[in-house]
């Protein structure tokens, strides 16, 4: 044997020596994997160091500190929330409600509602243990409050300056992209030609744009178009959030919608879709009063509800909007979710609002009732009026990512939607397992690199050597939502580990003190 030959052996020896005897952090073994890529899953064990996995293979007799056994588990990528409220976060740190679904990323801001300054607000969160990693996009609404207040007009040539100026800071400062609320307040009064001018410097920044539709009722198709031409002429990708069609009048119309997302695409326009798999939606009950009543806040609010004329106009809108969009055309569908000015309404309905005051039911007395209780500081409400058939079909839809537009809380904290605490179990129980609307590994892509794609996060949302240690592993069998429209504030079953960059924060079903979340950055961060 050569010299070279024999120094050739010793040395794979040696690696081979070393990869054998190598010390891990953490071991996973005896698995099913789903990588997040929509592949099956395979039998195979995992290797984390530090905050990475660095092996994929048997590690049956590989050395490590921790060792999980997953017999009969699942494991797959933690779960990335695109649309999620998370203002609560320096108050719940732990994000308890988020992460015990399997949820290891969130992103903020949606909604048109990004904090502001971002960098400030970023370099803040800096200081906390954090149990998810946080991401945030710049909101429209907030932008626009800054420069123009609630003012019902178009910005000036030099507004309009300043709002850019302010987007192409967030992005600097760390934002992946813009939100829109064209539903809510100030972002209502805009027209589409502004919108696409701040998307546009988001775009060039490398960002995405989110929209909450300037409409999911009765002009949900024209909002579907509205937000494809924003896409289009700001040269943006797009997400169409939290997509839903409202109201019984609207029922159905998703095969409308996803034709149209289907057809930009075709176009070369990119157009994902996000959502959360419940038929409730939930906002303020002011989105029941039109914007025209609201500008100006709410001082000038109560000057028109003082003024019997525009009491009246303000009235019949409510009245429309009770029957034909949010409400359900029921006041059995509107449901109290956050109420601090009379805790006892929380959980209640309008009607029961009507009951209480011994009033009849009726539309008329519901919008005198929601005038009521905007002028006493307002509510935060759930509105029963989406079509189960809808949901499947928004579900279905190959470029629909899973997401909660679930609020960070904690038990005992008012009446909140379910999603805040079972979205994602929900999809893999009840849709996947019960329902098979989704196979397990379509159901994972659409919770993982589906998601870290549309982030453009290059270290997280599929499982592969070199790559963040966000990790859930769960029982396929047993994993389920528990939290319900009537008893929200219950943790979901079967998940039973979560690590958020290789930290165990969920062992064994419990959730534990330990904290890896870290604060993430946007593509033009300087």
């Amino acid at each position: 044997m050569n010299m070279k030959k024999y120094l050739f052996i010793l040395l794979a020896g040696t690696l081979l020596l070393h990869c054998q005897t190598r010390q891990y952090d953490t071991i996973i073994i005896n698995g099913s994997v789903l990588d997040g890529t929509g592949h099956e899953a395979i039998k195979t064990d995992i290797g984390i160091i530090g905050d990475q996995i660095v092996k994929i293979g048997d590690l049956k007799s590989a050395k490590a500190t921790t060792v999980i056994d997953a017999t009969g588990l699942t494991i797959s990528p933690g779960f990335i929330d695109l649309h999620a409220h998370i203002e609560p976060l320096m108050r719940l740190p732990e994000s308890e409600s988020h992460v015990r679904q399997g949820i290891t990323t969130a992103l903020g801001g949606p909604d048109g509602s990004g904090p502001w300054p971002l960098g400030k607000y970023l370099d803040s969160l800096q200081s906390f243990q954090l149990g998810m990693n946080v991401g945030y996009l710049t909101g429209h609404n907030t932008i626009r409050r800054n420069i123009m207040k609630l003012e019902n007009r178009a910005p000036t040539t030099d507004e309009l300056e300043q709002m850019k100026a302010q987007v192409s800071q967030a992005m600097s400062e760390g934002a992946f992209g813009i939100s829109t609320g064209l539903k809510y307040l100030p972002g209502t009064f805009s027209e589409v030609g502004e919108v696409i001018a701040l998307s546009k410097v988001a775009a060039d920044a490398k960002g995405f744009y989110t929209s909450h539709l300037r409409e999911e009722g009765l002009g949900l198709i024209e909002a579907v178009k509205e937000a494809i031409v924003i896409g289009k002429e700001a040269n943006i990708p797009i997400v169409l959030t939290h997509h839903k069609a409202i109201g019984t009048k609207m029922w159905g119309s998703s095969v409308r919608t996803l034709q149209l997302v289907d057809s930009a695409r075709g176009e070369g326009i990119d157009v994902m879709i996000d959502q959360y798999p419940y038929t409730a939606s939930s906002t303020g009950l002011a989105v029941l009063i039109p914007s025209w009543a609201m500008a100006g806040g709410s001082e000038d609010f109560k000057k028109r509800v003082d003024n019997k004329i525009l009491r009246d106009s303000i009235r019949q809108g409510i009245i429309f909007n009770i029957l034909n969009d949010r409400g359900g055309g029921d006041l059995s569908r509107i449901q109290f979710a956050g109420v601090s000015w009379m805790k006892e309404l929380e959980g209640k309905t309008l009607k029961d609002f009507c009951d209480l005051r011994k009033l009849a039911p009726t539309p008329e007395n519901g919008a005198d009732l929601v005038i009521e209780v905007q002028l006493s500081g307002g509510a935060s409400c759930i509105f029963h009026a989406i079509d189960e058939n809808d949901v499947r079909n928004i579900m279905k839809h190959p470029m629909t990512m899973i997401a909660t537009d679930g609020r960070l809380v904690k038990p005992g904290d008012g009446h909140p939607h379910p999603r805040s605490y079972g979205t994602f179990p929900r999809v893999l129980g009840h849709y996947v397992r019960e329902e098979k609307v989704l196979t397990l590994p379509e159901a994972i892509h659409k919770m993982t690199a589906l998601p870290a794609i549309r982030m453009g996060l290059l270290d997280r949302g599929i499982i592969a050597e070199g790559l963040k240690a966000d990790i859930v592993v769960f029982n396929a069998e047993t994993v389920i939502d528990k939290a319900t429209f009537e008893d929200p504030h219950q943790y979901p079953v079967g998940i039973e580990y979560v690590l958020v960059n290789g930290v165990i924060t969920v062992d064994k079903g419990v959730f534990t003190s330990n904290r890896g979340g870290r604060v993430l950055y946007g593509p033009n961060k300087k």
